[in-house]
């Protein structure tokens, strides 16, 4: 199982927006309005002060992803589109593109189409 895992190829994961995750465009940038829910942040908003929403503000090349990411295309195919619009600014392109969609995962940010019934 654990090989199954390696082999895949991230690139030709399918990333989409969670569903759920309010967002907002101004000028062309994106920004995501997360909810601090459960009851470590209950007692954080409380004690330290902290924010119930917090603001991530993606630039102008993660706005960009954020908003072609439907589930309709793999990373690779997001990646053409991306150096379409910024050229050589998006380089390197696919290290970059991954990294991205590493950290939005990580945050539970996007959901994986299943590519199995894709094909």
């Amino acid at each position: 199982m654990k090989k199954n895992k390696q082999a895949e190829n991230y690139l030709d994961r399918i990333p989409k927006r969670k569903t759920g995750i309010d967002w907002t465009e101004k000028d062309g940038i994106v920004t995501l309005n997360i909810e601090n829910k459960g009851v470590f942040n209950k007692i954080a908003q409380k004690l330290f002060k902290k924010p119930k929403i917090s603001y991530i503000h993606l630039d102008e090349f993660g706005s960009f992803v954020w908003k072609i990411s439907d589930g309709g295309e793999d990373i690779t195919a997001l990646g053409e589109r991306v150096k379409e619009k910024f050229a050589e600014k998006a380089e390197p392109l696919y290290p970059r593109l991954a990294k991205y969609f590493q950290i939005l995962d990580s945050y539970g940010f996007v959901e994986w189409v299943n590519t199995e019934n894709n094909k």
